[in-house]
């Protein structure tokens, strides 16, 4: 299994560690739970039990490895079960929470159409407005920004560029990072910049349907280099990187850039740690090791 479907699937693990108990109570429905969606799916063998969030990622992986025409059907099966169990503890299943869990789905290759339905999204309540309890732990200045970007995925592809642009605009601004919107010079097109620190970063933002590779690095990186000694530059891709290509970037080339994706980006909005640390995090493991792209789940 690929190291970067090893780290999307434990991502996964956490964003469904709330979704059902571990195992069910000896006199409850006995489906309510990992262990009963296993069971549903198919793939009780790969439920080992113990610690919850571990077996929860052991289930994944040996279900995408072993039985991988069943992983969609697990993830169903997670998903029918929680929404009713959550809407009694209530705590229900949001919007937020859906489509981060689509989005790291999609990164290890898969897309299930019933959990992308526009109606069905639109259905469950949005945590940016305070339905979920979880919401009070947004940052005040994030609460309208997270209902934006969730917003954004339910945009037609060819709008849905501009506007991640625009968002990604606001959100610099909501953190007093003076961004400055998109310009071009002498051909070249930059999305826009911002400041931190004294430091200017130029921006290249792409929200489309798969990870960015080696080729659109170099040419941003280039850009970069072009520019003064001091310019740093980051690379936000809703998408993330393909491995291939961060390995290939990497490879005895000092980069100028850092990357963010859009889980980075549901994490900072969510509260877990503000924007400009998590720009300055990835900033020094980059001068540290020549990382362009280390999660923020790795970094904090």
């Amino acid at each position: 299994m690929k190291i970067q479907d090893i780290q999307a699937l434990s991502e996964l693990a956490n964003l469904l560690y709330d979704f059902l108990p571990a195992n069910p109570h000896p006199y409850a429905n006995q489906t309510i739970s990992f262990s009963g969606c296993a069971a549903k799916a198919g793939v009780s063998k790969y439920w080992v039990g113990g610690s919850k969030r571990p077996a929860i990622t052991q289930l994944l992986q040996n279900t995408l490895e072993f039985s991988r025409g069943q992983f969609c059907n697990l993830i169903i099966e997670i998903i029918k079960a929680a929404i009713p169990y959550r809407s009694q503890k209530k705590n229900p299943v949001t919007r937020e929470e859906l489509i981060a869990i689509n989005k790291k789905i999609a990164e290890i290759g898969f897309k299930i159409p019933e959990l992308w339905d526009t109606s069905f999204l639109g259905s469950l309540p949005c945590q940016a407005n305070g339905s979920s309890q979880s919401s009070s732990q947004l940052q005040p200045n994030n609460a309208q920004l997270m209902k934006e970007y969730m917003d954004l995925s339910l945009l037609p592809p060819q709008q849905r560029g501009y506007a991640f642009e625009k968002f990604l605009n606001r959100l610099f601004e909501a953190n007093n990072l003076a961004p400055k919107d998109a310009f071009r010079i002498k051909g070249e097109q930059i999305d826009g910049s911002f400041e931190l620190e004294s430091q200017t970063y130029l921006l290249e933002a792409k929200w489309q349907a798969e990870p960015i590779a080696q080729n659109e690095l170099l040419i941003f990186n280039g850009k970069v280099e072009g520019k003064s000694t001091w310019a740093r530059g980051i690379f936000i891709s809703y998408m993330s990187f393909t491995p291939d290509g961060l390995e290939a970037f990497a490879r005895g080339k000092r980069t100028s850039i850092i990357g963010m994706n859009g889980t980075d980006l549901y994490f900072i909005l969510e509260g877990r740690t503000s924007l400009t640390d998590a720009i300055k995090k990835k900033a020094r493991r980059s001068v540290e090791t020549n990382e362009f792209f280390v999660s923020i789940h790795e970094l904090t």
